[in-house]
């Protein structure tokens, strides 16, 4: 049975209000979709993003109890597939229109002499911000927040702050994770490498997504055996959790049957009515769907990763974050050509441009980078904020730098992403030995004994 603290027990009366309020979030825009109403492409796009932002609370919710009833591991790997569905929809909104561009125009999916963002390239924008906004702002805020914690409750001199976090005096803040994330991080670290050839291509193909979902399912494979455990649930999952198992059972398959209804409903309404908001507005199609979209579906995740971090339940928070990158980074990127095929009518691949090609090199780059970090299962305020770092200033060039210095810049950091993890990897080469022994042969027995 699912524990919480006495607190979230005191507070669970609210949860039935909360999950309500999810559920009205989404009202306004079902109300736009059924009913054909067009307000203006700025306020049509936010309302269905904020539709999708309360599926996606009610996703994470029934995800995390669901945890009652399956192993520690793949609970883990569900709630991170569940969280990032609303992202998965989203982009296959942009795959399945580039398919279809590229049946009516061929490989530049545009016609003759547009100047319009192609669509094509609009599919691989969505993915790859949601994969740098998940590491650069996900991973970095689960450990900043603690350590803010920590310092803001005034534990005391080398004292845990709670599980897989501790501060000593004139030490880092470092958060820990169980020896039992070496799985996750070693998958990740395979789709990472695998990765780096794409922007050596053209296309995306489909050899590509026997590789990438081979990955993604050996890892799914891997974590089934972890052993069960008693999750530590808070809110309105914690609610769902403590009732009697055909209650339990009912009440989160009902939250993903309604959340998943509104996504699929309010997905492509969204992504039309982003990119109309850049024509109306003269703001980049590609920013707005790299950056904003992926917002409003990476929200709740990161607003769950900072709660726990908060809680300091860090170990969970992060691990979290680290499967649904692997399910990014395999699964998601994996997948795209099949839709893009069945779009297409064509077994082409998804077409990579110049510029798609120097995003996908610097969200690789940043991916390798991550887990160079995490190599020892453990990583401090330092290694957080040179992510955060290296994310908001490329950020901020890419935003003030004249388009002829954009593709020096994209390349510059990627390639201060790629040298600082060959020189982690280097310097720390006994933990990837480590790490990879077991992530991928060591009993998940011995494992859980020794976190």
């Amino acid at each position: 049975m699912a524990t919480s603290s006495p607190s979230d027990t005191r507070r669970g009366d609210r949860s039935p209000l909360l999950v309500a309020l999810a559920v009205a979030a989404a009202v306004p825009g079902l109300a736009l979709r059924f009913g054909g109403l067009h307000i203006s492409p700025p306020v049509d796009a936010l309302l269905f993003g904020v539709a999708i932002v309360g599926a996606a609370f009610l996703l994470s919710w029934a995800a995390e109890a669901a945890q009652v009833d399956i192993s520690a591991g793949l609970a883990i790997a569900l709630l991170a597939l569940v969280a990032v569905l609303p992202e998965y929809a989203v982009d296959f909104v942009f795959t399945i229109q580039g398919g279809n561009a590229y049946e009516q125009y061929g490989p530049t999916c545009l016609p003759p002499g547009s100047a319009d963002q192609s669509p094509c390239g609009l599919a691989l924008a969505n993915m790859t911000g949601a994969n740098r906004i998940l590491v650069g702002v996900g991973w970095a805020l689960v450990v900043l927040l603690a350590a803010i914690r920590l310092r803001v409750g005034g534990a005391d001199a080398g004292q845990s702050g709670g599980a897989g976090t501790s501060h000593r005096p004139g030490h880092a803040t470092r958060v820990t994770l169980m020896r039992t994330d070496s799985v996750p991080l070693v998958f990740l670290l395979l789709a990472t490498l695998y990765s780096l050839t794409l922007p050596l291509r053209e296309s995306i193909t489909l050899v590509d997504t026997v590789v990438l979902v081979g990955i993604f399912v050996l890892y799914s494979i891997r974590v089934s055996k972890a052993p069960a455990e008693d999750p530590d649930l808070i809110g309105p999952s914690a609610w769902v959790g403590r009732m009697d198992t055909g209650k339990r059972r009912t009440g989160y398959i009902g939250l993903f049957i309604v959340s998943a209804a509104i996504i699929v409903l309010c997905a492509e309404p969204f992504a039309d009515s982003l990119v109309e908001t850049g024509t109306e507005l003269g703001i980049s199609q590609f920013f707005l769907v790299q950056w904003l979209a992926p917002l409003a579906s990476e929200a709740p995740e990161l607003l769950v990763a900072g709660l726990y971090a908060w809680r300091l339940k860090t170990t969970d928070a992060l691990a979290t974050l680290v499967s649904s990158k692997v399910n990014q980074w395999s699964l998601l990127v994996g997948t795209l050509p099949v839709v893009f095929a069945l779009a297409a009518g064509s077994f082409h691949g998804l077409p990579i441009d110049a510029v798609q090609r120097e995003e996908l090199l610097i969200t690789a780059a940043q991916s390798l980078f991550a887990v160079a970090l995490l190599v020892t299962l453990s990583i401090t305020v330092w290694g957080a904020l040179s992510l955060l770092v290296l994310f908001v200033a490329q950020f901020v060039l890419a935003a003030v730098l004249p388009e002829p210095l954009q593709e020096a810049e994209l390349l510059l950091v990627s390639g201060i992403y790629l040298v600082a993890a060959v020189v982690l990897f280097i310097r720390q080469r006994h933990a990837v030995r480590d790490l990879v022994v077991d992530g991928l042969r060591t009993p998940y027995r011995d494992l859980t004994e020794s976190k």
